[in-house]
């Protein structure tokens, strides 16, 4: 091989001209090179086989609506020579366009996909949220009727009030029982119950001629109107001092606060 033709080679002009960026004049120089010596045809032809085994190596298919559109831009760049240099380099930008176009359809998809997960997430937690809302709102209508109806209670023209109060042995105690006789209904609002030792409790008891009934335990916690057992001619309330858990039989002698019914 001649240094002519060696020199040649080593320009990078064959490169160029597959590429199509070669210029008018050297353009006419490789094609006469080409034309003239079999090194250049051979080196000509291996870097077109190279070239298009990168390109198919690194083809990714496109969506045909980006694809077509690509394709349509490229017919309508100006055409000036139609030479094998045009043919591979119009393929080779095809298959630019076409990696191109696939990774922004791959990158949209995902960036949709993200979205909507997104989307469908926030959607469950609203869902769940509602759900919840929904809960406390029956929850809330339900605690609603509740009072609504104790406060009918107590409003009643036949419901009697009765204000206990303790004795020396309870000072701070006080609490207020609301009686129906007519629809034989009682209940109890704790106000005040003064600390007792851990082993103890108040419980209270309907007094009647010859027994005591146990109407149930009071506790601080309990300060809130609640329902306690109704008993039929019950003379008095009692409340006294019971071991912790509540006792069977009244402690008469710790009893701390009673009042008179009839």
């Amino acid at each position: 091989m001649n240094a002519k033709i060696t020199t040649f080679l080593n320009s990078g002009l064959l490169e160029k001209y597959l590429l199509g960026e070669t210029t008018s004049v050297e353009t006419e120089m490789v094609e006469s090179h080409i034309s003239k010596y079999p090194e250049v045809q051979n080196a000509y032809n291996t870097l077109q086989f190279n070239l298009e085994v990168v390109a198919k190596s690194n083809a990714v298919e496109a969506p045909k609506d980006i694809l077509n559109n690509i394709l349509d831009e490229l017919d309508d760049t100006p055409v000036v020579k139609l030479n094998t240099s045009y043919r591979y380099k119009k393929w080779y930008k095809f298959t630019v366009a076409a990696s191109v176009a696939a990774l922004i359809f791959a990158g949209t998809s995902y960036l949709f996909y993200n979205q909507n997960q997104k989307l469908s997430n926030e959607n469950q937690i609203v869902v769940d949220e509602l759900f919840d809302l929904r809960g406390d709102i029956e929850q809330n209508n339900k605690m609603l009727d509740k009072v609504m109806r104790q406060l009918l209670k107590l409003n009643n023209p036949e419901t009697e009030k009765y204000i206990i109060t303790g004795n020396d042995r309870a000072k701070d105690l006080r609490t207020v029982a609301y009686i129906n006789a007519k629809e034989k209904t009682s209940m109890i609002d704790v106000v005040s119950l003064p600390q007792l030792p851990e082993e103890q409790c108040y419980q209270i008891w309907a007094e009647l001629q010859d027994k005591m009934v146990n109407l149930g335990i009071l506790n601080e916690a309990d300060r809130k109107l609640m329902s306690i057992p109704y008993a039929e001619n019950a003379l008095a309330l009692k409340i006294t001092i019971e071991p912790k858990g509540g006792n069977s039989i009244a402690s008469v002698n710790n009893a701390v606060a009673r009042i008179n019914l009839q």
